[in-house]
């Protein structure tokens, strides 16, 4: 641990914050959904991806793989997210087949058998009785038996409770060639081949009659509309997240070192309920708020500089993002508050136009137009009709929250009511943006005339990012709670300490 770290000593003002705020979250504490209101949602997920699917079609899902840290310790597991959309199930070694065609029995859940020596070391694994209590699924079987499964399946033979009169509709369609199996494809997998492409390469050798299809798109389409249970899990996760920001703000101070800003912020999660941060948090100050995605945490906070704070928890596998921008000190310099009021601007803009029928690229638009016209008054860029504010606003205004925080999605897609994203301006003044520009005569003319303003401006970053929700009544920002305008923060460094 570096010089300063983070220790709950008894007189420490970061341990009272932080155990004002847990003494809190006994009261305030999000419950999550009951066990009967989670597995009957899954249940019409399953229904409406088998409308997708077809009768002739099969699908074979497998649950993330584990993954090693050093030697004989794992990273955390964290379960597939479309395989947890249809399942609920968090534990690896799952596999789900859905044959929509089938008279009955058109889901199986297969789950890793019970094993008493390896749950003394890693904890009790799920029953079938618990499994299918969770999931909704009525056919469970030993993950043993997947492969199995799947060579009767494809060699037109019954296999355990699925019966060959059962599977007709399928079976048929082999013999006539139109079957569709289909897979999951992730072509951003590490590994060499994933297990859908393993199995889809297996199979193509082994068998006949059906044409291997990608059920990713069909996935995609589903999760972009959030059920009316995810909307309440997803507010709920927002506000966990809110709450711990908040207390991040009330240890922010002079001296402290940004590590224990993020160590305050993912206590008051877990307190509240989440499982893990939904992303590593982002708690960047001074310089280091120019960096979007600053994966430290070392440096000491110094007075007068702005602490960028980029942190969400992830309460029953939803995740929203949220991001301030604050005044280490608690209060705004005059040059600090001409880049946060661009910003904000910008923020107020980009949310009037997120209405049913709008796009992200109609949103992204009143955002761009808002940050153009805040740099040409400061002097940081000198045209307004070209990209010259890419130096400074680098990156997109809006992105699909979920299951992912980065969710999946059409970006192309018109808005509807059930859809949940971020919309998240920012500005990042790096002297070290104008070294990256080549040296034509175009961008010299440019860069003599803003290098004032960028000095001026050096090493000040912002961004401002709310979680919205769209609803029949209207948008709703769900992490509204948090402070956000000048006015709101310093009363509340001032005042929420």
């Amino acid at each position: 641990m570096p010089p300063g770290g983070f220790t709950l000593h008894p007189r420490s003002r970061i341990t009272r914050i932080v155990l004002a705020a847990l003494l809190a979250c006994c009261v305030l504490f999000a419950t999550t959904a009951s066990a009967g209101e989670l597995s009957a949602d899954l249940a019409a997920r399953r229904v409406r991806l088998a409308q997708r699917l077809g009768a002739d079609s099969m699908l074979l899902m497998w649950s993330a793989p584990e993954r090693r840290y050093s030697r004989d310790v794992d990273y955390e597991y964290r379960q597939d997210s479309n395989l947890y959309y249809l399942t609920g199930i968090t534990q690896p070694e799952t596999m789900l087949v859905m044959m929509p065609g089938n008279q009955s029995r058109r889901e199986v859940l297969f789950v890793k058998d019970r094993n008493p020596a390896q749950e003394h070391w890693t904890g009790p694994l799920l029953s079938f009785e618990e499994a299918r209590e969770m999931s909704g699924i009525e056919t469970v079987l030993p993950s043993s038996q997947f492969e199995s499964f799947v060579t009767a399946m494809l060699t037109r033979r019954g296999y355990g409770p699925i019966e060959s009169e059962q599977a007709s509709r399928f079976f048929d369609a082999l013999t006539t060639g139109t079957a569709r199996v289909r897979f999951v494809l992730d072509d951003s997998a590490t590994d060499s081949l994933s297990p859908a492409l393993e199995l889809a390469r297996k199979i193509r050798e082994r068998f006949v009659g059906f044409v291997v299809a990608d059920a990713a798109p069909l996935l995609t389409d589903l999760r972009t509309v959030k059920t009316p249970l995810e909307r309440t899990m997803l507010t709920r996760s927002v506000e966990l997240s809110v709450e711990a920001q908040k207390v991040g703000m009330r240890a922010a101070r002079p001296g402290a070192f940004e590590y224990e800003i993020k160590a305050a912020i993912e206590a008051v999660q877990r307190a509240r309920g989440a499982s893990s941060w939904a992303y590593p948090s982002i708690v960047g100050s001074g310089p280091n708020a120019t960096i979007l995605h600053y994966p430290s945490g070392d440096r000491q906070m110094k007075a007068g500089e702005l602490l960028l704070v980029d942190a969400a928890g992830n309460f029953g596998y939803l995740a929203g993002d949220i991001t301030r921008t604050y005044p280490v000190s608690g209060t705004f310099s005059p040059i600090q508050k001409d880049i946060y009021a661009i910003v904000l601007q910008a923020q107020a803009e980009a949310i009037k136009a997120a209405r049913p029928g709008a796009t992200f690229a109609d949103i992204h638009r009143k955002a761009v137009d808002a940050i153009k016209a805040g740099l040409l008054k400061l002097g940081l860029i000198t045209d307004t009709s070209g990209d010259q504010y890419r130096t400074w606003f680098t990156h997109g205004t809006s992105h699909y929250i979920g299951i992912d925080v980065h969710d999946v999605g059409d970006t192309k897609r018109p808005l509807e009511t059930g859809m949940a994203f971020t919309i998240e301006p920012g500005l990042y003044i790096r002297p070290s943006a104008l070294d990256g520009l080549s040296r034509t005569p175009e961008n010299l003319a440019f860069i003599d005339k803003v290098l004032p303003a960028v000095r001026k401006y050096a090493d000040i970053g912002v961004r401002i990012e709310d979680s919205f929700l769209l609803e029949d009544s209207g948008l709703h920002n769900l992490s509204s709670g948090l402070p956000k305008t000048v006015e709101e923060i310093e009363a509340f460094m001032r005042t929420g300490r």
